[in-house]
């Protein structure tokens, strides 16, 4: 899977930081027991500003190590149509966590696969631009 996901983001960012039409993005986060940068090709969802990820790990018992990096250091690098920059991953809860992914699955109904063979709850993280866009 690292293989596939090294040449996906190198063909992302070959065409301009895009895939085609589909809703790609490349997140960076930084290892929560490295420290070192770790690129991981996902798809989003637009919520106004911000792109919305959903840390569905393909359905797995477990969160993906993309989510436990950003819940140990928030501040991530976005990649998406065209462009490159900072923004600050927040993972959202409650009402909010359940009307965004309810909007998710209305456009993605395999998320409500994913969560219905897993107990645990699958975060939907919101990446907020930083103001200075750098």
């Amino acid at each position: 899977m690292k293989e596939h996901n090294r040449r996906l983001v190198e063909q992302f960012r070959a065409d301009g930081r895009r895939m085609g039409d589909s809703p790609m993005l490349v997140l960076t986060t930084v290892g929560r027991r490295t420290g070192r940068p770790h690129t991981t090709p996902m798809m989003y969802v637009r919520d106004g500003e911000r792109l919305l990820v959903l840390a569905s790990n393909a359905g797995a018992p477990d969160h993906p190590d993309w989510y436990l990096n950003l819940v140990a250091n928030p501040q991530v690098t976005v990649e998406v149509d065209g462009e490159e920059y900072r923004a600050t991953a927040v993972v959202t809860a409650g009402e909010e966590r359940d009307r965004l992914f309810a909007g998710t699955v209305e456009q993605y109904p395999f998320f409500a696969d994913h969560q219905a063979g897993i107990s645990r709850t699958i975060p939907v993280v919101a990446l907020a631009r930083e103001a200075d866009g750098g």
